[in-house]
């Protein structure tokens, strides 16, 4: 009955045990030995990396009675009665139980007062993130002037929410997450003190479960101590997890490496036998994929959680291109999981479309002629299958091309020494007009009323548009056209803007009605390609509304 878990057994006492945040644990040494003591600090990170627990050890050496290199040294009246939590001068609070101005204001009223057994009055307020406003206020009117004898020791999981005001009067150390080898190691000092036996595989596992908490792993050890009657054996803490060991992923990778679609399904049949979480499996594979592809682009990018020769055998037989293909299959895959009839299902599917797509690159280079688009998805049969007889060849077949590639420059009038007074207007039709509009290299609001007018007529003297009453006209834009038009025309010729009510097609609507047409024969290319067929008659695939968008043409292709 009076069992102590491990997470509050092993708790660290002073600086040396902290395990993973020796950048905090240096610069509170260094403090104290240079007596550069903050009158607050703010500790922050996830969960169960030792907020709470550093500051309880700054606590202990601020007020302890003989420091052994600035560090508590555990056997002091201080000490002790910071341990057995009755010293008086540590006041601990949850902020989240105590949230309203009133606590705050009362928990601050005794600041003012010596402090009873120690050196300092020490605050250590958890979780502060959840004070309300106005407790917030309180608190920083005993922040902007606090007493000698008073430190503030902060902790939250979320100091995006603490106000700028507090986080600016507070020394704040970033706690960070455990890496799963130091929760491993710390894992193996405890079973070794405690005398229990383990087995290494089966930390790797529980020091992976942990997700960088060593309050977590500890838990799980604990939890496995009991699954385990008393060991820590691999199977039993696989099958408590409720997961797989790094093992068969591996196996899949490479089965799918080997392109064995028989090998790939048997394994996730074996896998099925366990329970598992198939979104975790589907996570491992990911870290897999991820650790290969630094392999392969750094080769000593050796992570010892991995299995090396497993990491080095995938980086050679899995191609760069298809590492990347396979990871980004496995992110959507994980995503749309739940969307899945059931998790096998899903994960089947994932596993399948990794083994039937490849980069369109590693297939044949699309030729100049053929229509390009962002939809554009090419199908590579697996080694043991044979491509189907209905795919044909990608269709051919060239868009049409939109006014605003067809059309031709005006040619430019040259300038007379001399002036015509009764010259003849030199008239205009509205596609050339449009492609005045693109040679002027018009933008923004110039841009938007040129579109919006029909040439009447154009000679070195004038140039005359007609434009919809309705239209609401710049005098600005007006200017920036003149002096567009004289630049391209080489006079100083004067715009002349009438309105009346146009019945013609402006160039703006041609350019809509352009992208229009083009818009729409890229979406009936796109639903008459073979290969997009195959994959809606094979894969029960769908094309989403609204993600068929053409590719703009280079200069080269036009």
């Amino acid at each position: 009955m009076n069992y102590q878990v491990l997470a509050r057994k092993w708790r660290p006492h002073n600086f040396t045990e902290v395990v993973g945040q020796e950048h905090v644990v240096k610069s509170l040494i260094n403090a104290l030995q240079h007596n550069r003591l903050h009158h607050a600090y703010l500790f922050t990170g996830t969960r169960g990396v030792g907020k709470t627990t550093i500051a309880r050890i700054l606590a202990k050496a601020i007020n302890c009675e003989n420091l052994l290199d600035f560090n508590p040294c555990g056997s002091c009246s201080t000490c002790k009665a910071l341990d057995e939590g009755r010293f008086l001068d540590l006041i601990e609070v949850d902020a989240a139980s105590r949230t309203k101005v009133e606590d705050t204001r009362d928990l601050l009223d005794n600041a003012q007062y010596a402090p009873n057994q120690g050196r300092y009055k020490v605050y250590i307020i958890d979780e502060v993130h959840m004070l309300s406003g106005h407790s917030f206020n309180a608190l920083l009117k005993t922040l902007e002037e606090p007493p000698e004898h008073v430190k503030f020791l902060l902790a939250t999981t979320d100091p995006h929410k603490i106000p700028v005001t507090v986080l600016s009067r507070c020394l704040q150390f970033n706690l960070k997450r455990l890496s799963p080898t130091q929760i491993l190691e710390q894992m193996a000092f405890i079973l070794d003190q405690e005398t229990i036996p383990f087995e290494q595989a089966a930390l790797k596992l529980l020091s992976n479960a942990a997700d960088g908490s060593m309050r977590d792993g500890l838990s799980l050890l604990d939890q496995a101590i009991v699954y385990g009657n008393g060991t820590v054996p691999t199977e039993e803490v696989r099958n408590m997890l409720g997961t797989i060991a790094l093992q068969p992923v591996d196996d899949l990778l490479l089965a799918l490496a080997d392109h064995d679609a028989p090998a790939i399904l048997s394994k996730i049949n074996e896998i099925d036998d366990l329970t598992p979480d198939f979104s975790d499996v589907l996570q491992q594979i990911l870290q897999v994929l991820h650790r290969v592809a630094l392999v392969q682009q750094i080769p000593t990018a050796i992570d010892e959680n991995f299995d090396t020769d497993v990491i080095t055998d995938l980086a050679a037989k899995i191609s760069p291109a298809d590492v990347q293909l396979f990871y980004q299959i496995g992110l959507i895959g994980q995503r749309d999981l739940n969307l899945a009839p059931d998790p096998k299902s899903g994960f089947e599917m994932v596993m399948l479309r990794m083994l039937t797509f490849k980069p369109a690159s590693l297939i044949a280079a699309p030729s100049k002629s053929a229509p390009s688009f962002k939809a554009d998805l090419k199908i590579a049969p697996s080694a043991n299958q044979t491509q189907p007889k209905h795919i044909a060849q990608p269709i051919e077949k060239p868009l049409n091309k939109t006014p605003e590639l067809q059309t031709r420059p005006l040619p430019q009038v040259q300038a007379q020494t001399h002036t015509t007074p009764h010259a003849q207007p030199l008239l205009i039709d509205n596609p050339d007009w449009l492609s005045m509009i693109l040679a002027m290299k018009l933008t923004g609001m110039t841009k938007e009323f040129a579109s919006n007018c029909i040439l009447e007529s154009l000679n070195e003297q004038t140039c005359t548009l007609t434009i919809d009453p309705n239209y609401l006209r710049s005098s600005r834009a007006e200017d920036a056209l003149q002096k567009a038009l004289q630049t391209y025309i080489g006079s100083p010729l004067k715009l002349i803007v009438q309105t009346q009510k146009i019945t013609q097609e402006t160039p703006a609507i041609q350019l809509v009605k352009a992208r229009e047409n083009q818009q729409q024969e890229a979406v009936d290319i796109i639903h008459a390609d073979p290969n997009i067929l195959a994959l809606k008659n094979n894969f029960d695939a769908r094309i989403l509304p609204g993600t068929i968008e053409p590719i703009k043409p280079t200069e080269e292709d036009r």
